[in-house]
């Protein structure tokens, strides 16, 4: 699953790179919406003696859903999230969380915001998906971005992201993570 993940994503970047050769002035107004993939490293422990874990692992899909309040102001909700391993299945540290994304430039944009943050089965493991273990917490993230292709009302970006939460896992046990990722991504003004 995770080989098809990537050649979609790989698919995607070469038909946006191969759109036009000459970049238009982007226009950026209304609806927002965004995804990205990419990879990077989380890292996951919690206060019970015995587990703590860093491990590299893919973002995908993360998502960005919102509307631009000025030229240059967005408000938006992210997902970012971290696929991870744990007893041989992969499980998934997301977020869902109200941010703002400012372009300081005409390319390069900041964001930040703070939400809800979960930990929860992979949404590609079918099997425990509905009846695997969901916990809930609280969770910000930062991010940076440079806008490499730009279209009339779409853009595809380099981004980076820091992902943190804390999760309570019930019985007054938490789990900590940190994320940190980069990707390419795909939006659509």
């Amino acid at each position: 699953m995770k080989s098809l993940i990537i050649i979609i994503t790989l698919f995607f970047a070469i038909i946006s790179l191969n759109l036009s050769a000459q970049d238009m002035q982007i226009e950026r107004s209304g609806f927002v919406f965004g995804f990205s993939a990419g990879a990077g490293v989380v890292s996951l422990s919690d206060n019970e003696a015995g587990f703590d874990q860093a491990e590299g692992g893919i973002t995908f899909p993360s998502l960005k859903l919102g509307w631009m309040v000025s030229e240059r102001t967005a408000i938006v909700a992210v997902m970012p999230g971290m696929i991870y391993n744990e007893d041989q299945k992969d499980r998934s540290f997301e977020s869902i969380i109200p941010s703002v994304q400012y372009w300081a430039g005409d390319r390069f944009w900041l964001s930040g915001g703070v939400g809800l943050g979960m930990d929860m089965p992979a949404f590609y493991e079918a099997d425990d998906f509905a009846d695997g273990k969901w916990d809930f917490g609280c969770a910000a993230t930062a991010a940076i971005g440079y806008e490499i292709v730009q279209r009339k009302k779409f853009a595809l970006d380099l981004q980076s992201r820091v992902h943190v939460g804390r999760i309570f896992t019930g019985e007054d046990q938490t789990q900590d993570g940190a994320a940190f990722s980069v990707g390419l991504g795909f939006n659509w003004y």
